[in-house]
């Protein structure tokens, strides 16, 4: 994919994600064609009609309906079709229901188009982005799965949020699975290049590490809690895809904690979690092996670990 080429993306699945994806990318200007596909065609030409309404307001994009054929000469399709999480449910829980439904996508799309990116983001994300590698046939780096993107989104909100700083000068990762085990880098974290520890101790403002384990817990169940409020998440997390699209179709070589395959990073083989990586044009550049401390990095395998164990139950 050459910075000049016609940049289309395919997104599977218009539900609340899949159709808020879109409008971002709509809005982005950094695409010419958008394809929605949905086993509900009705609910997906709604969509395009919506959002083609709103073209004189935006750069000009091809917003339309279609099927798996039209997944023919995307550089990016984006999967967000599948079973969705309800209240109580653990991503996890999704697991078997979501395998099937990605059996068959993905068959599907790999039919009409086997040169693209494979963007996931259906859950529980970093199980399917495995799936898909496995399913696809695609060379490892053309498979991404949104991961923590938006749970490092969520972290450096709060954290910026709590100190009184924008949240854009907040620097930390939250890395592993997104999901319940997931793991909050502190030894990583800085405000401005000073260390999150350093800058707590020089605030005074509150009990530091008391706010600190609230602070990730509130990261780690805010999709329950969103979903227990509205029925499900899908503001952030489409604006999410939309910085992984635009790392993509820009070249821009960004660190983000996106899902791939893991293959000796951080101990670990076989399974799909999310680390800093660089994305471009290519989908993942480089894993970057970060310096963890000695318990976070425990905490990394044992989320990795974690997943290893349930793929080792599905049949794919």
């Amino acid at each position: 994919m050459s910075l000049n080429d016609v940049k289309k993306i395919a997104i599977v699945g218009a539900g609340f994600v899949g159709s808020t994806t879109a409008y971002t990318l709509m809005m982005s200007g950094l695409i010419t064609e958008l394809v929605l596909i949905d086993v509900n065609k009705k609910k997906a030409e709604g969509e395009a009609m919506d959002l083609n309404h709103g073209m004189p307001f935006v750069s000009p994009v091809r917003i339309y309906t279609g099927d798996y054929s039209d997944c023919a000469g995307a550089d990016i399709v984006i999967i967000s079709a599948g079973a969705n999480q309800k209240p109580g449910e653990t991503r996890i829980d999704l697991v078997h229901k979501n395998t099937a439904i990605f059996k068959e996508i993905v068959s599907n799309v790999v039919k009409y188009n086997n040169n693209c990116i494979l963007l996931i983001v259906t859950n529980p994300v970093d199980i399917l982005t495995y799936v898909t590698y496995k399913i696809s046939g695609f060379p490892k780096e053309k498979v991404i799965g949104s991961g923590t993107v938006l749970d490092t989104a969520r972290f450096r909100y709060l954290l910026g949020d709590h100190v009184g700083v924008d949240s854009r000068n907040v620097h930390a990762y939250i890395l592993g699975e997104h999901g319940d085990t997931e793991v909050a880098t502190w030894s990583l974290t800085n405000i401005a290049g000073i260390p999150m520890e350093k800058y707590c101790s020089d605030c005074h403002c509150c009990e530091q590490h008391v706010t600190r384990d609230n602070i990730f817990k509130e990261v780690k169940n805010a999709a329950y809690k969103i979903i227990e409020s509205k029925g499900a998440t899908y503001y952030a997390v489409a604006l999410a895809v939309k910085r992984i699209v635009e790392a993509i179709v820009r070249d821009e070589n960004s660190i983000l904690t996106v899902s791939s395959l893991l293959e000796g990073q951080y101990g670990l083989s076989d399974v799909c979690l999310s680390v800093p990586t660089i994305v471009n044009k290519n989908g993942i550049g480089k894993i970057v092996d970060v310096p963890l401390n000695e318990e976070e990095r425990e905490l990394l395998i044992k989320s990795g670990n974690s997943l290893k164990q349930v793929i080792g139950e599905l049949n794919i």
